[in-house]
């Protein structure tokens, strides 16, 4: 009977009750998504006071402050071990802060900035360096408050299994007490979908755990915001944690990608690298005054997902004037036209529309089509209206670059050296005036092989009309392996204004020599990967998300020397050029993995487009399975791993003793 009363204790315990009333946080703050900085994601606990002070410098000299940017943050390991022992209070860390955080908070005021500090709703902060706020919240948030804080950042961790909702109302009742506007960030890492009862305890709550620097982890996080929208206003936003623009392991286009959709779901912008290192490019997204327009528009709406699809998805966030933003957002790895209509973003019936892009900063005209060809992993977009001088902009014109499909679930980007493939440029008039002298064209990189196909040209090229032109394109025998640039172009014509050139670029990647002879895997050069966590690493087990830190791959105990290490969900090509026969490898769950057990996968080999061996589920309790395949013909070998069905959260997945015989 106790155990019966024990567990009906506990259950009751973690059930969540109702949130107070909206008006118990103070309704004034956070009108907009906050905009600033957070350290943790760059320095970690390597911290101090003069890189903060740093930080503010920058926002002021690089512009970032005049863009908006206001909050200089300090997470974790700002404090001393202990609290003090005639106060009780918190107290700065000697070496890292020695002038203490009220002498920090000046400095940062002094600059017309604000200043955000963190704790954690627990014993402990998360990197248990210095003491968490649990039972210690009116005397914490006192304390903040006499140092200048206006931003509370309120971590999870070492929480000793008390109710969310009761730890995070606790602070927020006593960060009121104290009579001073602190904004307040729960970051319980949306465990107990605070979405559901943060409005009205919170200004924000994390509704994911912590983001890295890799794509992956970007468009995982994405995933599990986007839906979310119904829940966001003004002063209670979703939160799909920092900024990774700039910290170096993502490419351009992706960092656009990032912070266009953060931007359209009304995201807090807040920035986690090094301001003293982010490139003068990375800079410049941080910067678009024009999108962070958009995320700080005062209607408050979370841009929705109106539409997703084979990796193609289009978001719409009405703005406070009326217009629409539209964000066009291309996840697939091969370029892709995406398209949506001002109707379908619920915009008036009109004879034309101007679009703005917001990348370019300029105008457009559409007759009602709002259309961009995309790279992998990019973003446009677009702040739309019906207008009634839409004549004045010129026409929008779409051009895209495709290469056709060669092999099947191989992205046709990849292009083997002496092996053809087929471009085909197509540029389509989606301005609501005909265009004149309609003609595309295409060129190769410098010694490959081009021969024209076909090639369209239209005197007059009305509304949603296209003209169009293929190529036989052959790279040559001894090309150097790596990416290579297609591009192609539209000339045309706009009666009164004179000729237009829409230029556009594919690139195509060319692999290396297939292997021979009795080869491993892991010593053969990748063509293309993705891991859930990081990169698939080569003789080790998958690790953190940096690469390169990853144990010894082991599988239920047993170990091995050789093998690749992933994460769910992932893939891998390898080029073999048809000169492989088989393939062969050990398949399981990690012991890499956290004192939870977790981890479930399914081991997926193909060859070309077909499926030779599959592992079904497999499980962290597992022992390796081996899975063997025929290769015989195939010019890549694709290795998949993916979740099992209960998440990805440590579904750190070997392919052990994985060998190639060719």
């Amino acid at each position: 009977m106790r155990s019966l009363l024990t567990a009906l204790a506990l259950v009751a315990a973690s059930v969540v009750v109702p949130a107070p009333p909206a008006a118990a946080v103070d309704p004034t703050l956070a009108l907009t998504p906050p905009m600033g900085f957070n350290n943790w994601n760059t320095t970690g606990c390597d911290i101090n006071e003069q890189m903060i002070r740093d930080m503010a410098d920058i926002f002021v000299t690089k512009g970032l402050k005049d863009a908006g940017y206001q909050y200089v943050n300090v997470d974790d390991c700002w404090a001393d071990a202990t609290r003090d022992p005639a106060t009780g209070r918190l107290r700065h860390h000697p070496v890292r802060f020695p002038s203490g955080m009220k002498a920090l908070a000046d400095y940062i005021h002094a600059r017309g900035l604000k200043f955000g500090i963190y704790t954690s709703a627990g014993v402990q902060t998360c990197a248990k360096t210095m003491p968490g706020a649990l039972d210690h919240e009116e005397i914490d948030a006192q304390t903040f408050a006499d140092w200048g804080v206006d931003y509370l950042k309120y971590d999870n961790c070492n929480n000793e299994g008390r109710p969310a909702l009761e730890r995070y109302t606790k602070m927020r009742d006593a960060l009121k007490k104290t009579g001073r506007p602190i904004v307040y960030s729960i970051c319980e890492w949306g465990q107990n979908k605070p979405w559901e009862w943060g409005k009205g305890v919170g200004h924000l709550w994390r509704t994911t755990g912590d983001i890295n620097d890799t794509w992956s982890k970007t468009v995982e996080i994405l995933k599990l915001n986007a839906p979310l929208d119904a829940y966001a206003g003004p002063g209670h936003w979703n939160d799909p944690d920092m900024l990774e623009v700039g910290n170096g392991r993502q490419t351009t286009v992706e960092y656009r990608s990032h912070f266009a959709l953060w931007s359209i779901m009304a995201a807090p912008l807040l920035i986690g690298a090094d301001l003293r290192k982010v490139s003068a490019e990375h800079l410049d997204i941080l910067r678009n005054k024009e999108i962070i327009a958009v995320n700080q528009d005062r209607l408050g709406v979370q841009g929705k997902v109106i539409h997703q699809k084979d990796g193609h998805w289009v978001f719409v966030k009405p703005l406070a004037n009326g217009d629409k933003t539209v964000a066009l957002f291309n996840e697939s790895e091969v370029n892709a036209t995406i398209s949506t209509s001002a109707r379908a973003v619920g915009l008036p019936a009109s004879v034309g529309y101007t679009v703005r892009d917001l990348w370019q900063g300029k105008n457009f005209q559409s007759a009602g089509q709002i259309s961009a060809s995309l790279p992998p992993h990019g973003t446009a977009i677009f702040r739309v209206k019906a207008s009634q001088d839409w004549y004045r902009h010129e026409p929008a014109i779409d051009t895209s670059l495709d290469v056709a499909v060669s092999v099947p679930g191989i992205p046709s980007t990849i292009t083997p050296a002496g092996e053809p493939f087929v471009a085909t440029v197509t540029a389509t008039n989606q301005a609501p005036i005909p265009l004149l002298n309609a003609s595309t064209s295409f060129v190769a990189p410098a010694g490959w092989k081009v021969e024209r196909l076909s090639s369209e040209r239209a005197a007059v090229l009305l509304t949603s009309q296209s003209v169009q032109s293929k190529w036989r394109v052959t790279p040559p025998a001894g090309v150097t392996p790596g990416a290579h640039a297609l591009r192609g172009s539209l000339g045309v014509t706009w009666v009164g204004h004179g000729k237009l050139s829409r230029p556009v670029e594919a690139g195509v990647l060319v692999p290396g020599a297939g292997p021979s002879g009795e080869v491993w895997a892991s010593d053969v050069g990748f063509t293309t990967e993705r891991s859930g966590y990081g990169p698939v690493e080569r003789d080790r087990s998958n690790g953190g998300y940096l690469g390169g830190d990853g144990k010894t791959l082991t599988i239920n105990g047993k170990t091995y020397a050789k093998g690749l290490g992933a994460h769910a969900n992932a893939e891998l090509i390898l080029y073999l050029g048809g000169r492989c026969t088989s393939f062969s490898s050990d398949v399981g769950i990690d012991d890499e993995r956290d004192v939870n057990q977790l981890g479930s996968a399914i081991f997926e080999v193909w060859a070309d487009g077909t499926k030779v061996a599959d592992s079904g589920l497999r499980t962290w309790r597992d022992d390796a399975v081996s899975l063997t395949g025929s290769l015989k013909g195939a010019k890549f070998l694709r290795l998949v791993l993916n979740d099992g069905g209960d998440g990805v959260r440590f579904d750190r997945g070997d392919f052990a003793a994985a060998r190639l015989t060719c």
